[in-house]
């Protein structure tokens, strides 16, 4: 009966801290985005790294809007819709709110795609380039080709560093937050798409 009580004191134990950990991990992620949310605006440099190359891009986020610019490849999403303007194909694809999220890079929806769908894991601290990095592990509750997701947060600051994405082929991909400015001043037509500036390119509407 003794070792009996120690076991189940042992796993209420656990239990308990697993607890106060997915507490302590949604609380921070809820602390980061109310903080982001304060922004007016947000202007994001990033780096995308999926094992064999880096590729840089740039995002500004402004409420639910974002133009995301990666890759050669210009995304504008305008609260309803989404337009993916590629030069090198001379097409504009569109898609609906509803379709957006599977078109979007994930930079875009990095601040607040935690909130539905995943449970939360107190994960390790690191010191890297100076700055102190607690890292939330993200665990689907649904079936996705994602694994789990780490996400990076600056605790001095209260701002994401860096989302690496693990799959369940192997494979992972990393976006890093090289540089992050708010409250930008910013062209009132940026989030608008212009059909006229694109004369000669294929419109594909998905919806």
């Amino acid at each position: 009966m003794k070792k009996l009580a120690t076991i189940l004191s042992v796993l209420f134990i656990g239990i308990a801290t697993h607890a106060q950990n997915a507490t302590a991990a949604k609380k921070l992620l809820d602390e980061v985005s109310a903080k982001t949310k304060s922004y007016k605006n947000m202007v994001i440099d990033f780096s995308f790294n999926n094992g064999k190359q880096e590729t840089n891009g740039k995002a500004t986020i402004q409420g639910e809007k974002y133009t995301v610019d990666f890759m050669g490849i210009t995304q504008i999403f305008d609260g309803s819709k989404m337009y993916i303007i590629n030069p090198n194909d001379e097409e504009v694809t569109i898609a609906s709110a509803q379709s957006a999220d599977s078109q979007a890079v994930s930079i875009a929806s990095l601040l607040s795609f935690y909130k539905k769908g995943y449970t939360y894991v107190w994960d390790k601290k690191q010191t890297i380039n100076g700055k102190p990095i607690q890292f939330i592990k993200l665990i689907p509750t649904s079936k996705k080709d994602v694994k789990e997701i780490y996400l990076g947060i600056d605790t001095k600051n209260k701002n994401i560093y860096n989302r690496t994405d693990v799959y369940k082929s192997g494979s992972k991909s990393i976006i890093t937050l090289k540089s992050f400015k708010t409250n930008q001043a910013l062209s009132k037509n940026l989030f608008t798409f212009a059909k006229s500036k694109y004369p000669n390119y294929y419109i594909n509407n998905l919806d």
